[in-house]
């Protein structure tokens, strides 16, 4: 079993794993694709989970053909997303206060690390109401390649002055823990989606169910 003590830093992906944000992000994308005359399953916007928009664009067009107006539907989303957390804002991730208390008492430094735009993210904290939690984030904009690329992780484990190796990353996606053992990481799964994909399972060194179980984990 993982021992939290056996490692110098903690870092948390946001979509999924802090934030309900994914929810919120299909809602849109199933209201955009249907307003322009197609149909997401929830299966097409869940193989979406984890990757950069611009790993996002291509599954687009492979999906809907190359007809499909990328302008029109980054437009359409935007407002339909919009309009969503405006009415609803954004759920906070069962466990993660709990989480959090115990890094804080053990004195374990911590950050986010977000295939995210740095604005995206920094808006996404402050509609869930945790705004000033991280104190260091990285974001898409601050690494040449995104997840599942461990340019993320590398730049965290730098920024925290930390070996990569004594970082724990804790993700919700297979770019994620991808990411996560390219780059040398300890990874903790948290499966976003009831059926986990059998090559994450294999490539994370924990899986749980959620941040409970992890904290409860690493409170024994």
């Amino acid at each position: 079993m993982i021992k939290l003590a056996d490692f110098s830093a903690v870092v948390f992906d946001m979509d999924g794993l802090v934030l309900d944000t994914e929810s919120t992000y299909f809602i849109a994308w199933q209201q955009a694709a249907n307003a322009m005359g197609y149909g997401f399953s929830d299966d097409f916007c869940l193989s979406l989970s984890g990757l950069h928009y611009n790993d996002i664009e291509p599954k687009l067009i492979e999906y809907c053909g190359t007809e499909f107006n990328l302008q029109t539907f980054n437009r359409l989303s935007g407002d339909y997303w919009r309009d969503h957390v405006d009415v609803h804002g954004i759920r906070i991730k069962h466990g993660f206060s709990e989480l959090l208390e115990l890094l804080i008492r053990q004195k374990i430094p911590y950050c986010l690390a977000t295939n995210s735009r740095a604005a995206n993210a920094l808006e996404c904290l402050e509609l869930a109401g945790i705004k000033d939690v991280f104190s260091i984030i990285i974001a898409r904009d601050h690494v040449q390649h995104g997840k599942p690329e461990p340019d993320v992780f590398l730049k965290a484990a730098e920024v925290l002055q930390v070996d990569i190796s004594r970082c724990l990353v804790i993700e919700d996606s297979h770019a994620g823990i991808a990411a996560a053992s390219r780059a040398g990481a300890v990874s903790v799964f948290i499966p976003s989606v009831a059926q986990a994909d059998p090559l994450t399972v294999e490539l994370c060194d924990l899986m749980v169910s959620d941040l409970v179980q992890l904290t409860n984990a690493f409170s024994q």
